[in-house]
């Protein structure tokens, strides 16, 4: 058994002190976002072997079933098929959703034939694997996660509006189109695309858009009026990210709250954005992230869309206790837990005193 030492990345929307404070370690005195604990080509673990450090993909490359064992190694081949992080967020991560596997194989040989350099910042994928993953909340943890019914939507959209009249200023014909959308007898699924769609394709309408509702509703907050979680979210992000579309996409979203010890999976198509909180990450070992707001980065709205399952549920809570696709053996857990994707996921059952916030 050889000790590793893992890799920090210093995101600017990690915590300073989370994680040096769970591990007992000193702060950096930066941003220390995600510690990465696996064997992913961008951020191997390092292993100390009698030979010296040995970045822990190529140990795995070179001895894989002494490292994996042979029912892994047979499933997955010379590849440690999981990542592990912990995530420390001070402030939102950007809207975003990950591929399924098919859909990733296909991209990234599309990119690979391109000649795209997978370190240009308008690259979507990375490597060739899905990136289906779960978080535990270390601490009180909060997100955005899956779309919320039409009619849950409209109403907060509503309200936006309700306040900037209250303004005295004149409510946004962008935002008038997107409550007559979430109104209409389209399938939910068509309705949810067109209203997000709308707001992110809205340019400079939805920039104004933005800061308008975020000030209204600043505005109600400081008279008195109780917002609920789902509106001071527009105020909360648009702080972070003035002007920027995700904000209002956040009233399409379901907003969750974990308390330490419950989590959340997230599958492939599934729109999610962590907003603030510690966490351990669990997640097919890719780093393919389509962003869709809340971020400077690169945003391919075309691949984003043919992405992102528009379907309305709720969040996919993951039940207490061993989950019912888990077993004894290591390799039949991997093969059967909903992070390899090779089955369906079972229907998440919520749990006890995680909430969903209107």
């Amino acid at each position: 058994m050889f000790a590793l030492t893992n890799v920090m990345r210093d995101y600017p929307w990690g915590s300073t002190t989370a994680i040096a404070e769970l591990l007992g370690t000193e702060p950096s005195g930066g941003p220390e976002a995600e510690l990465w604990m696996g064997a992913h080509p961008d951020s191997p673990s390092i292993a100390a072997t009698p030979d010296g450090p040995v970045p822990l993909d190529q140990l795995i490359a070179e001895y894989p079933e002494s490292t994996l064992g042979q029912e892994v190694h047979a499933a997955f081949g010379a590849k440690l098929p999981f990542l592990v992080k912990l995530l420390a967020a001070n402030q939102a991560l950007s809207l975003q959703v990950h591929p399924t596997l098919a859909r990733a194989k296909e991209r990234f040989a599309d990119e690979e034939a391109a000649g795209v350099p997978r370190d240009a910042a308008d690259r979507n994928y990375k490597d060739e694997n899905h990136k289906p993953e779960m978080i535990l909340a270390l601490t009180p943890f909060e997100a955005l996660c899956g779309f919320r019914s039409c009619a849950e939507s409209a109403e907060l959209f509503q309200a936006v509006g309700a306040a900037i009249a209250a303004t005295g200023a004149a409510v946004p014909e962008l935002l008038s189109r997107v409550e007559m959308t979430l109104h209409s007898r389209m399938a939910e699924p068509m309705v949810v695309r067109k209203a997000f769609e709308t707001l992110i394709g809205g340019g400079s309408a939805t920039t104004e858009l933005v800061t308008l509702a975020a000030s209204a509703l600043a505005a109600a907050t400081d008279s008195g009026t109780e917002l609920s979680p789902g509106l001071r979210t527009v105020i909360e992000l648009a702080k972070q990210y003035p002007g920027d579309s995700g904000v209002l996409v956040s009233l399409l979203l379901n907003r969750v709250s974990l308390e330490p010890g419950e989590a959340i999976y997230l599958p492939a198509g599934n729109i999610h954005a962590y907003l603030d909180g510690l966490g351990l990450e669990v997640m097919a070992s890719s780093d393919n992230v389509l962003r869709g707001g809340l971020t400077g980065k690169h945003v391919d709205v075309p691949e984003l869309l043919e992405t992102v399952d528009f379907t309305p549920s709720s969040a996919p809570r993951a039940p207490h206790g061993p989950p019912s696709w888990a077993s004894t053996s290591g390799s039949r857990l991997l093969r059967n837990s909903p992070c390899n994707g090779l089955k369906s996921p079972p229907t998440p059952s919520p749990c006890r005193s995680s909430r969903t916030a209107p």
